[in-house]
């Protein structure tokens, strides 16, 4: 009788025991559960902070599903190595509306349009849209704003000036999907207050503006400091090209370099520059034509009627193949040089490189330097391919344009902000008087050379005033070409917040 008392309590306590262990168990596995779900939670959100910062903030960090192999590769030192991303911080403004932007024509122009629209968004105090790139010019290139430019790069990077978005809110995109927008086009080479007494209003009006057109719209001098230094710091910083840009033209730089310095030749004898222009020289009958029902065909190419030799003795014309082979020789540029032809097809192909190929035989092309797979995501993107073109111009031992074009003239005026790197800049209208006269046997070939060099004895990207003409915009100088304001200071001081 006395035993039974502990039976029961050995029955309780067993019973407790079971109970304590189930309840053990039951809170390991809330533990477990709890932590796995924390683990996810966690990967998920650096995903979504790895695809918000980009692949250039963490292409150096190893992904949770490599390989082993791959995971040894990313050493310590690697991870530690990686730069901190410091953002300047955001400026803080009353938002006066949206502005959307539409830009025309080839790259070069538009990448100065972008510039413009950055600084008058923030003298507005507006929030800009990403610009919309031109896909109907002669080019048809479908590219998108990201396909070319680092977007996320460009945005915050201009965060203490302006903000900038990729798309509308919901409600003025479903606005503007329905049509119900107001669009125009600025008048060129306005000045700011154009924007601020004629633009402003319209978008405080109606919340959302589209400028249509965008290329020299802004005027190139008598603008605000602060304007002109932010145009730069687009230009120069905002502006970066995508990844995949930049290191296939590292790659065509450093293939050039193997061979000793090199020459980039913006030889813009191409259909499309032929047809605009008129010029015609040393084309057959038949090219002529195909030239002239081109210009005829485009309608936002307003001069259709050209006398050719006219154009060219004002120094209006590309200088062609032939005449170029001329100049670098009359230049005393060295004959064993590297010549990286910057350009699209040359019109006439073969038969009219000829010369200039017989004068230097080291003529090279992104086609020739770089394998096929390297240029297939390139392929039908024209410009895609400028901006390749763009980035091994920029560091080439000398420039030469052939035609004051906007790539011509974007690169020259970068190239001086860089240090006034040597940039030969032709005088067209007196190269073609004196490649007559040589022709015709009025010079021989040392007087000929002697005047070629004398002419441009201060032509080569040296520092100069920027020409103004009041009420001239066209003939004076391109302010992206010589943008003056910028080079007093170091390029450090410009970019120090980006």
């Amino acid at each position: 009788m006395g035993l039974k008392p502990i039976d029961k309590i050995k029955s309780v306590n067993g019973g407790l025991t079971a109970s304590t262990s189930r309840s053990s168990k039951t809170k390991m596995w809330m533990i477990r559960a709890t932590t796995s779900i924390l683990v996810w939670t966690c990967i998920v959100q650096l995903t979504a902070v790895g695809d918000l910062w980009g692949p250039r903030v963490l292409k150096g960090w190893p992904s949770c599903f490599e390989s082993s192999g791959g995971l040894n590769a990313v050493t310590l030192d690697t991870v530690s190595s990686l730069p901190a991303v410091v953002l300047p911080p955001k400026r803080v403004y009353k938002n006066n509306g949206y502005l959307m932007v539409s830009c025309n024509g080839g790259l070069n122009q538009m990448r100065a349009a972008i510039c413009d629209m950055v600084a008058i968004a923030r003298d507005l105090n507006v929030t800009l849209i990403v610009p919309e790139l031109d896909k109907t010019s002669f080019w048809a290139d479908p590219s998108e704003f990201q396909d070319i430019f680092d977007v996320d790069h460009f945005i915050t990077s201009l965060r203490d000036e302006v903000r900038i978005l990729k798309q509308l809110p919901p409600r003025l995109k479903r606005r503007v999907e329905l049509g119900r927008i107001y669009s125009m086009p600025p008048i060129s080479w306005s000045d700011i207050s154009y924007y601020r007494n004629q633009i402003l209003p319209l978008i405080q009006k109606y919340k959302v503006v589209h400028l249509n057109r965008t290329d020299t719209r802004l005027a190139n001098n008598g603008q605000p400091l602060e304007i002109q230094k932010l145009r730069c710091r687009v230009n120069f910083s905002a502006l970066r090209f995508t990844s995949q840009i930049e290191e296939l033209g590292r790659k065509v730089i450093n293939l050039l370099r193997q061979n000793g310095p090199f020459l980039v030749l913006h030889l813009r004898y191409e259909m499309d520059m032929l047809a605009f222009s008129g010029c015609s020289q040393g084309c057959n009958h038949d090219e002529v034509e195909e030239l002239t029902r081109m210009r005829h065909a485009y309608p936002w190419w307003k001069e259709k009627i050209i006398n050719s030799d006219l154009k060219r003795k004002d120094g209006l014309c590309p200088s062609t193949p032939e005449e170029t082979a001329l100049i670098l020789r009359a230049l005393e540029i060295d004959r064993n040089i590297q010549i990286y032809i910057a350009a699209g097809e040359i019109y006439g192909g073969e038969r009219r490189m000829a010369s200039l190929a017989a004068a230097y035989p080291k003529l090279v092309r992104k086609e020739t330097l770089l394998e096929p797979t390297d240029l297939r995501y390139f392929q039908n993107h024209s410009s895609q391919m400028a901006a390749l073109d763009y980035l091994v111009a920029l560091e080439s031992d000398i420039f030469v344009p052939t035609y004051d074009g906007n790539m011509a003239k974007v690169v020259e005026g970068h190239r001086r902000f860089v240090g006034f790197k040597k940039t030969i800049l032709l005088d067209r209208r007196l190269l073609v008087d004196l490649i007559d006269q040589y022709t015709r046997g009025s010079l021989n070939w040392g007087e000929f050379s002697s005047a070629v060099k004398q002419t441009h004895a201060n032509r080569m990207g040296n520092h100069v005033k920027r020409v103004v003409i009041p009420d001239r915009p066209k003939e004076e100088d391109y302010f992206y070409a010589n943008p003056e304001e910028c080079l007093h200071s170091s390029s450090e001081d410009l970019l120090s917040s980006t």
